[in-house]
């Protein structure tokens, strides 16, 4: 009876006021009674404010975003300890299912997932164009650890088919250190959590004992995380007193974040690695270096995410992300990339469209308006806001070692596979001959009888043998073996540097670092 009554107000009153005096808040309530009590079937009101509320956030920028109840548990699942599932960060537009990051270390990464990739199906049942919840979706990528979930993937108007076995989800941020030379530490950042700096912080004083004085940070494929653990890394390398970030919005007042302390790392020189998926608080980090002449970024254009979101929860469990200030590097430009509101799916396009237009390939391929110019706080270099940070040095993206054939063994996860089956058999003999990690590293040679394991696997599992794509793929698969077999006999961090022998992102910090009359150059401003 009182709801009837309340509509009929609500009706009343919506008849009577003109419409200067019938305010939007009134409109929106006043239409949620209407279908809840004239609609010809029962409705659910739980779904029609989820829906009121996905559909007002869709027309403002990609970022923003509403959980349900149950979405937000899933999401912040992962910060409460580990879980058994494929390694993604997904979002879900236009009803499709976007890999946003594949967690480094996970079971997608290992089988060659990218970020930008649209997960199609799962186990042949279709979630795409479904209008699935988040929470269904999670449902059905994650399992048992051990269990196998099959994927059709669509990447550019390519369909792959990738075989996913579950495993329990790495949560660390740091997942590589080592010295890479004598004097030239490494230090791989995957995402950037509560616990960050911190596992930096002990990496940087690892790897002063072990005599480093120049220092590589990688953050390629750093989707972002927490912009006060990009604010305390930056504050290692920097003096006190300086400016790392700023932020500014509607209504929120500026707040500029500047150093507190002295940094750990003040002289040595520094190089960071970025790419097309470093995201976020990556480029927070790599603009604070950039534009204080702290050190030099190599690699490819970042991501170009420059809005700041903030957690808005409600009491039944739900919440609202909402960005409510844009950031601002040093020199004070914004890094956010164009976009039109309400068109999420072309926004997360981007990056691949950066392939089909020779962005990857060609530094000259990117946009630097002189509107968007700005000059670095202490040399005066030139730098560009306007979509993502630029590198010093560009490196084009390496497809040398790409086929077909490896990518369908990758797919389906048979080098792992091999990889495996070759340790549990040769754990006691492998560890006696390589007692340590450097051992390994240093004197480890796949072995020809587990190649031919491989390819054998891949005949079983319908791969046809291609002798050309096999030797151009085989110095990747061998490092990719190596790193796989050193990581199940010592530790996570030992997988990646097999690897780095062959990434040209890697070899060019490295040699940027180790050229001092080059590295001096383009710090002070002079062109190469």
């Amino acid at each position: 009876m009182k709801k009837t009554i309340l509509l009929t107000l609500l009706l009343v009153l919506g008849a009577t006021l003109s419409a200067q005096e019938f305010t939007p808040a009134q409109k929106l309530q006043a239409s949620q009674a209407v279908i809840e009590h004239f609609y010809v079937e029962d409705v659910n009101s739980d779904t029609i404010v989820n829906e009121a509320i996905k559909a007002m956030i869709k027309t403002l920028d990609p970022h923003s975003a509403y959980s349900t109840p149950d979405e937000t548990k899933e999401f912040t699942e992962p910060l409460e300890g580990k879980f058994s599932g494929i390694g993604i960060q997904f979002n879900m537009l236009e009803d499709t299912v976007y890999v946003i990051q594949t967690i480094s270390g996970g079971p997608s990464e290992r089988v060659g997932i990218l970020a930008g990739d649209r997960i199609v199906s799962a186990n042949d049942s279709v979630i795409a164009g479904k209008g699935l919840k988040n929470t269904r979706i999670m449902k059905v990528l994650r399992g048992p650890k051990g269990s196998v979930v099959n994927l059709k993937v669509k990447r550019g108007n390519e369909l792959i088919d990738f075989a996913v076995t579950r495993d329990d989800i790495p949560l660390y941020s740091v997942d590589e250190t080592f010295m890479a030379d004598p004097e030239t530490g490494y230090i791989r950042i995957t995402r950037f959590a509560e616990d960050t700096p911190a596992e930096v912080h002990e990496a940087i004083a690892k790897l002063k004992k072990q005599g480093m004085k120049k220092l590589i940070i990688d953050l390629s494929d750093n989707g972002g995380g927490i912009l006060g653990a990009a604010f305390e890394i930056a504050s290692e390398f920097l003096p006190k007193g300086t400016p790392v970030v700023s932020t500014a919005g509607r209504r929120t007042p500026k707040y500029e974040y500047v150093t507190e302390r002295e940094g750990s790392f003040l002289d040595g020189e520094l190089v960071i690695i970025t790419n097309q998926y470093s995201a976020s608080a990556s480029e927070i980090l790599a603009g604070a270096i950039q534009d204080n002449d702290r050190g030099l970024v190599v690699g490819r254009r970042t991501f170009g995410k420059g809005l700041v979101q903030r957690p808005f929860p409600f009491p039944d469990g739900s919440m609202i992300r909402l960005t409510v200030s844009r950031y601002y590097t040093p020199s004070g430009r914004c890094i956010q990339k164009h976009y039109d509101k309400g068109h999420g799916e072309e926004y997360q396009l981007e990056v691949f469209n950066r392939y089909t237009a020779g962005e990857l390939w060609h530094a000259d391929s990117i946009a630097k308006p002189d509107s968007l110019r700005y000059s670095t706080l202490r040399n005066h270099r030139p730098v560009y806001g306007g979509g993502g940070i630029i590198p010093d040095v560009f490196v084009p993206v390496d497809t040398s070692y790409y086929s077909v054939y490896y990518r369908d063994l990758v797919a389906k996860g048979l080098l792992n596979k091999a990889s495996i089956n070759y340790v549990d058999a040769n754990r006691a003999a492998l560890k006696a001959e390589y007692p340590a990690d450097n051992d390994f590293q240093q004197n480890f040679k796949v072995p020809e009888e587990l190649l031919d394991k491989l390819t054998a696997l891949g005949t079983d599992a319908g791969i046809e043998f291609n002798e050309e794509q096999w030797e151009r793929s085989k110095p990747i698969i061998e490092a990719i073996m190596t790193g796989l077999i050193a990581r199940d006999l010592y530790e996570n961090a030992s997988y990646y540097r097999p690897l780095s022998r062959l990434s040209k992102d890697f070899n060019g910090a490295l040699d940027l670092i180790n050229d001092p009359k080059r590295y001096n150059s383009l710090l002070s401003g002079n062109e190469e």
